[in-house]
């Protein structure tokens, strides 16, 4: 699978711009501020149907406009897709597949597998849980539809059992009956979405590991550990015993909802005492782990984009990728780096085939 032809209107800092890709590997260089990263920003939205660094659709149009479009014509298993995401100020955001409009943005998931490695995937080491559960539920979501149904389900009762208890707190009154129901639906879908990470994270985790180890050349103990609330006890259990704290703080206080990842070096946290080398091999790890588990779900190459990579990594780590990329036929690759000469240098010492696009 690849991106053919990419067009933007009005897109973060682009009036209007169209770009021709090649198959393989896409260079795109130019000084800082010129849009290296919203391009590779406008392909993952068209995979996701949202900004990889902005979620909040407004706020990627362009400042002398009231909208934006982004265009892309992939190539995927021989046939085309052409995808447009489109945004209006106070109007719903609108996705089109072949000219045709979803009703759902979850019907789109998945249709084009893209993975990102960027200086901000720091926030899964620094960052709360919120940010690790959002990495494992993405990559799950992407060829499991009942597990995304079933978190959207999970997370709207999740509102409107935090509703009610506030209802409860503001009126001085309480009805199990009604919480009962929210208590059981969240009991029986959260047990299903904690098993189904408990099933990706066997999967992925050793997968995780064999590129940590290829990537750093280290002979370092690495590991994920899956932390959640109902590995202990049922969550039905856990809502009883959580009732009077629930109703003080009207909140929510257990669930998947507060489930975390624990990312350990030689057995101590990778926040904390992995080096900046460590985390950095340690996040790009988790990335490439993931377009492998990717790729073996949905059968197709997913586009790898690469962002800054050179101001995370020195040349030969990143020609060490790059050499992965090719070598593994991982299918199309975007570079974007504010030195020609550099980029080309590696790329060109590694792959026979790319583009260089001068921003």
């Amino acid at each position: 699978m690849h991106l053919k032809k990419l067009s933007l209107l009005n897109y973060k800092n682009f009036e209007t711009a169209n770009f021709d890709f090649d198959e393989k590997i896409n260079c795109l260089v130019g000084h800082n501020g010129v849009g290296k990263t919203n391009v590779l920003d406008s392909i993952y939205h068209l995979a996701y149907g949202k900004s990889y660094f902005n979620p909040i659709a407004s706020q990627n149009i362009n400042h002398e406009a009231d909208f934006f479009v982004i265009d892309g014509e992939f190539e995927k298993l021989e046939r085309s897709e052409k995808i447009v995401v489109s945004v209006k100020k106070g109007q719903k955001k609108v996705i089109k597949r072949n000219a045709k409009a979803y009703e759902k943005f979850s019907e789109h998931i998945g249709l084009i597998p893209v993975v990102i490695i960027s200086p901000a995937d720091r926030d899964l080491i620094i960052e709360g849980s919120e940010t690790r559960r959002k990495f494992i539920d993405s990559i799950i979501s992407q060829n499991d539809k009942e597990y995304l149904e079933l978190l959207m389900k999970y997370n709207k009762t999740l509102s409107q059992r935090n509703s009610l208890l506030k209802y409860f707190a503001a009126n001085h009154t309480f009805d199990s009956s009604t919480l009962d129901i929210y208590n059981l639906q969240m009991s029986e879908m959260g047990e299903i979405i904690h098993q189904k990470r408990i099933d990706f994270l066997n999967t992925f985790t050793p997968i995780f590991k064999e590129r940590y180890q290829s990537i750093s050349n280290a002979k370092e103990e690495v590991s994920i550990k899956y932390k959640s609330q109902l590995s202990d006890e049922k969550l039905n259990v856990l809502f009883e015993k959580n009732l009077r704290k629930d109703m003080a703080l009207q909140y929510t206080g257990v669930g998947t909802h507060k489930d975390d990842l624990s990312f350990k070096i030689k057995g101590h946290p990778v926040k904390k005492f992995g080096s900046q080398g460590q985390q950095k091999s340690f996040l790009i790890a988790l990335k490439l782990a993931q377009y492998d588990f990717m790729k073996a779900q949905s059968k197709v190459n997913p586009i790898l984009l690469l962002d800054d990579v050179f101001d995370k990594l020195d040349e030969n780590r990143v020609a060490q990728i790059v050499d992965l990329v090719t070598k593994d036929d991982l299918g199309q690759l975007f570079i974007s780096d504010t030195h020609s000469d550099r980029t080309e240098n590696v790329v060109k010492a590694n792959a026979n085939q790319y583009k260089m696009i001068q921003l």
